[in-house]
């Protein structure tokens, strides 16, 4: 059967939940335009898989019109009333750079004390790059879920502010591997002198992965 924006507009407006999930993973064969109109339908859908599916979309077709993207991203990050659905609205609004929402951000970080909402802003701050988030993600770095640690570590490296490096300097003896696997690959990212003389002892880690990460991130002699 032809795929159409008829066709879908109709599933998206079908009471079965199958048919609008269905529905959704159609708007990919749809033109991107056409797709950001149909996908606004399902944001305020009463099942939790259906809105979670429509603001997942957000990160590639809320580039249709960021305005009225940010728009719908900041109601579901404040105001979904499921984590998963304020996760992916974050996500989104770190995938489409969307500065305007740090406040929003923030907010949503220090109300909440779900890991999964943590972890996923924390994340969106490294890709937005804005460098109001430095004091937020240093709060993120003394999280006590290592997931969100990893993150702010990633995301201190994308941000690119020097500051971060004598903050990042105690996770080189840090007791997880992967924690220090990502501080190598953020103190490479960050490339100051200070960086390169912990990675130097880096590679030296008793991890393999670690240290062969700390060596090919250091400069050719």
């Amino acid at each position: 059967m032809t795929i159409t924006p008829e066709s879908v507009k109709k599933l998206l407006s079908s009471e079965e939940v199958s048919d609008r999930l269905r529905g959704l993973n159609q708007l990919r064969q749809l033109e991107p335009a056409i797709a950001f109109e149909l996908v606004q339908l399902p944001i305020g859908d009463k099942n939790t898989r259906v809105r979670y599916s429509a603001v997942s979309q957000m990160d590639t077709l809320g580039k249709q019109d960021l305005e009225k993207a940010l728009e719908i991203l900041r109601s579901s990050l404040l105001h979904d009333s499921e984590i998963d659905v304020q996760a992916a609205a974050a996500d989104a609004i770190g995938a489409l750079k969307l500065g305007e929402a740090f406040e929003d951000l923030r907010q949503a970080y220090r109300n909440t004390s779900e890991w999964l909402l943590q972890l996923s802003i924390v994340a969106a701050l490294g890709e937005m790059g804005d460098p109001r988030s430095f004091d937020l993600l240093t709060e993120a770095l003394g999280s006590s879920i290592d997931l969100v640690q990893t993150a702010a570590i990633s995301s201190f490296g994308e941000l690119g502010d020097l500051r971060a490096v004598p903050l990042l300097a105690p996770y080189a003896t840090h007791p997880d591997w992967q924690i220090r696997y990502r501080l190598v690959q953020a103190l490479k990212q960050l490339g100051s002198p200070e960086a390169l003389v912990i990675l130097e002892k880096m590679t030296n880690d008793e991890v393999e992965q670690v240290a062969g990460e700390a060596k090919n991130s250091l400069p050719l002699a």
